[in-house]
Protein backbone atom coordinates (compact mmCIF):
# COMPACT_ATOMS: atom_id res chain seq x y z
CA UNK A 1 0.00 0.00 0.00
CA UNK A 2 1.56 3.44 -0.74
CA UNK A 3 1.62 6.33 1.27
CA UNK A 4 -0.51 9.05 0.15
CA UNK A 5 0.05 12.72 0.78
CA UNK A 6 -3.54 13.89 0.85
CA UNK A 7 -3.33 15.18 4.70
CA UNK A 8 -0.35 17.70 3.18
CA UNK A 9 -1.65 18.92 -0.07
CA UNK A 10 -3.33 21.94 1.41
CA UNK A 11 0.42 22.95 3.24
CA UNK A 12 1.87 22.46 -0.47
CA UNK A 13 1.70 25.75 -1.97
CA UNK A 14 3.01 27.61 1.40
CA UNK A 15 6.53 29.07 1.76
CA UNK A 16 8.60 29.14 4.33
CA UNK A 17 9.08 32.75 4.12
CA UNK A 18 5.22 33.32 4.54
CA UNK A 19 5.53 31.09 7.55
CA UNK A 20 7.83 33.49 8.77
CA UNK A 21 6.11 36.08 8.47
CA UNK A 22 3.01 34.52 9.81
CA UNK A 23 4.95 33.48 12.88
CA UNK A 24 6.41 37.37 13.25
CA UNK A 25 2.53 38.30 13.51
CA UNK A 26 2.06 35.96 16.27
CA UNK A 27 4.73 36.91 18.08
CA UNK A 28 4.28 40.30 17.57
CA UNK A 29 0.66 39.95 18.98
CA UNK A 30 2.04 38.47 21.98
CA UNK A 31 3.82 41.18 22.70
CA UNK A 32 1.27 43.76 22.10
CA UNK A 33 -1.00 41.80 24.30
CA UNK A 34 1.35 41.20 27.10
CA UNK A 35 1.95 44.87 27.15
CA UNK A 36 -1.42 45.35 27.21
CA UNK A 37 -2.19 43.48 30.44
CA UNK A 38 1.05 44.27 32.09
CA UNK A 39 -0.31 47.87 31.80
CA UNK A 40 -3.91 46.66 32.85
CA UNK A 41 -1.60 45.28 36.26
CA UNK A 42 0.47 48.09 36.62
CA UNK A 43 -2.62 50.42 37.06
CA UNK A 44 -4.48 47.88 38.91
CA UNK A 45 -1.82 47.73 41.44
CA UNK A 46 -0.97 50.97 41.67
CA UNK A 47 -3.79 53.72 41.05
CA UNK A 48 -4.20 54.46 44.82
CA UNK A 49 -0.05 55.35 45.22
CA UNK A 50 -0.36 57.31 41.63
CA UNK A 51 -3.87 59.37 42.94
CA UNK A 52 -5.54 58.48 39.84
CA UNK A 53 -9.25 58.89 40.32
CA UNK A 54 -11.12 55.44 40.16
CA UNK A 55 -13.29 56.20 37.45
CA UNK A 56 -10.28 56.86 35.19
CA UNK A 57 -8.72 53.50 35.86
CA UNK A 58 -12.25 52.30 35.39
CA UNK A 59 -12.74 53.60 31.77
CA UNK A 60 -9.24 52.58 31.22
CA UNK A 61 -9.64 48.98 32.25
CA UNK A 62 -12.54 49.09 29.61
CA UNK A 63 -10.69 50.51 26.30
CA UNK A 64 -7.66 48.34 27.31
CA UNK A 65 -9.87 45.22 27.65
CA UNK A 66 -12.13 45.72 24.03
CA UNK A 67 -8.28 46.34 22.41
CA UNK A 68 -7.57 43.28 23.61
CA UNK A 69 -10.39 41.42 22.40
CA UNK A 70 -9.81 43.53 19.45
CA UNK A 71 -6.68 41.69 18.70
CA UNK A 72 -7.29 38.31 19.79
CA UNK A 73 -10.65 38.32 17.18
CA UNK A 74 -8.53 40.17 14.68
CA UNK A 75 -5.60 38.02 14.43
CA UNK A 76 -5.47 34.84 16.42
CA UNK A 77 -8.95 34.18 15.14
CA UNK A 78 -8.29 35.67 11.87
CA UNK A 79 -11.50 37.55 11.26
CA UNK A 80 -9.32 40.54 10.25
CA UNK A 81 -8.99 38.59 6.59
CA UNK A 82 -12.43 37.53 6.29
CA UNK A 83 -14.51 39.12 3.87
CA UNK A 84 -16.67 42.32 5.15
CA UNK A 85 -20.17 40.28 5.45
CA UNK A 86 -18.50 37.65 7.86
CA UNK A 87 -17.28 40.17 10.03
CA UNK A 88 -20.64 41.87 10.04
CA UNK A 89 -22.20 38.45 10.42
CA UNK A 90 -19.90 37.86 13.39
CA UNK A 91 -19.70 41.58 15.16
CA UNK A 92 -22.85 42.88 14.96
CA UNK A 93 -24.67 40.46 17.07
CA UNK A 94 -22.63 41.15 20.15
CA UNK A 95 -22.74 45.34 19.34
CA UNK A 96 -26.34 44.93 19.79
CA UNK A 97 -26.41 42.91 22.77
CA UNK A 98 -23.55 45.34 24.27
CA UNK A 99 -25.78 48.36 23.59
CA UNK A 100 -28.70 46.04 25.21
CA UNK A 101 -26.60 45.49 28.14
CA UNK A 102 -25.91 49.21 28.57
CA UNK A 103 -29.57 50.21 27.80
CA UNK A 104 -30.70 48.11 30.54
CA UNK A 105 -28.11 49.16 33.27
CA UNK A 106 -28.76 52.94 32.79
CA UNK A 107 -32.47 52.18 32.82
CA UNK A 108 -32.65 50.09 35.75
CA UNK A 109 -29.80 52.84 37.34
CA UNK A 110 -32.29 55.58 36.97
CA UNK A 111 -35.55 53.08 38.68
CA UNK A 112 -33.37 52.17 41.58
CA UNK A 113 -33.32 56.26 41.86
CA UNK A 114 -36.85 56.59 42.18
CA UNK A 115 -36.89 53.33 44.17
CA UNK A 116 -35.54 55.15 47.43
CA UNK A 117 -38.37 57.24 47.41
CA UNK A 118 -40.89 54.52 47.96
CA UNK A 119 -39.72 52.71 50.81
Amino acid sequence: MEHSNEPYKYAAHHSEEEGKKTRRMIWNMFWVLLAITSVEVGLGLTWKELAIAWSWVKMTFIILTLAKAYFIVAYYMHLKHERTGLQNTIIIPYVLLALYLIYMVVTEATYTHYMEYLF
